[in-house]
């Protein structure tokens, strides 16, 4: 008996939600899956337990996997949150146009939403540099996964915004109790947060944040942008998708955008000081990320070809390992090969 369902394209929403899970079915998966007009897509790993069955998701596991007709499965590690892009190629393949990407501890609200990509927004200055998003969400004194230690201390000031039409390329909503932060402050503050519910806030050109994976949503023009780079630390390989996407789709004219906490996490259990040092690289390289990757940005390239260039760089920096370059190529083949459905 097969431990998978597979999804017609006929049947396929335009909208499709992406979760990786080494666990049974849990009130994450069962929420998410029941949203109306989403596919559900959850990727198994060797660790998930099988059978793995709940009807209204599709679930991928290790020898469906297998069977897809995707470059980048010859490469994929196993047992690594990076097999989540799997489903998103197979989110692309069956003609998705908005790609959700989130985690199984993390738990939609019932006013779970999407905000619409084009409209007028709350946003920064231009150049700013690093900005502390969360502080615009709370008094509490918190800053995102990624953002540089060395300037936490002078993150907390209020960053002035004004209204102005502008198309966004990522939404990065916020979580609630167990919100995405760094070792240090969880092994010095640890304190849930509730976030405000206020209105947007999204960042000009020149204005960075770390983003994640755990509540964020991509527009089809940016799918490339997913990519998960395989071969860094566990904790650092969202941060630095996260800081690629930024320069890229600013040269694209797309803003990221962050929003109220539509979530809540219940976090899985974490060894506070594997993940410090699992998130060594986001202390030493967050502050000089942006300026390595913005050099190596084309101003009138592709996506897909920045992207290329962004790792060629970071290769060269000694950043990623080369067998990241041939995982991104075999990523970029799929994307080219699914990006007109």
């Amino acid at each position: 008996m097969a431990h998978y369902k597979v999804v017609q394209n006929n049947t396929m929403n335009k909208k499709a939600i992406v979760i990786t899970t080494i666990n049974s079915p849990n009130e994450s998966i069962r929420k998410f899956g029941n949203i109306e007009n989403w596919n559900s897509i959850i990727i198994g790993d060797n660790k998930t337990p099988l059978p793995w069955e709940f009807k209204n998701s599709t679930y991928l596991g290790i020898e469906q996997q297998n069977k897809l007709p995707y470059a980048i499965i010859k490469n994929l590690p196993f047992n690594h949150y990076c097999r989540k892009m799997i489903g998103y190629v197979h989110a692309m393949e069956y003609g998705a146009e908005i790609i959700y990407d989130t985690d199984d501890d993390n738990i939609p609200y019932d006013y779970w939403h999407l905000l619409p990509f084009e409209g007028s927004f709350e946003v920064t200055n231009k150049d700013i540099g690093f900005v502390n998003v969360y502080k615009s969400f709370t008094k509490e004194k918190i800053w995102p996964r990624g953002y540089p230690l060395e300037l936490v201390l002078d993150s907390f000031r209020a960053t002035e915004t004004k209204s102005m039409q502008c198309s966004i390329g990522v939404w990065q909503g916020l979580a609630n109790q167990e919100p995405d932060v760094d070792a240090v402050y969880r092994l010095t503050i640890n304190k849930q947060v509730e976030f405000e519910r206020r209105d947007p806030m999204v960042l000009n050109k020149g204005a960075v944040c770390p983003f994640n994976s755990q509540n964020t949503f991509f527009r089809k023009e940016l799918f490339a942008l997913l990519y998960l780079p395989a071969f860094v630390s566990f904790r650092f390989t969202d941060i630095l998708r996260g800081f690629i996407a930024q320069s890229i789709m600013w040269q694209q004219n797309y803003l990221l955008g962050f929003f109220e906490a539509t979530v809540f996490q219940e976090r899985n259990p974490h060894n506070f000081l594997i993940d410090f040092k699992q998130e060594i690289e986001c202390y030493l390289l967050a502050q000089q990320l942006p300026v390595l990757i913005g050099e190596a940005i084309r101003k009138e390239d592709s996506v897909e070809n920045n992207l290329h260039h962004v790792y060629a760089n970071l290769l060269k920096k000694n950043i990623v390992q080369s067998q990241e370059m041939h995982l991104l190529e075999q990523w970029l083949t799929d994307v080219s090969k699914f990006k007109n459905i």
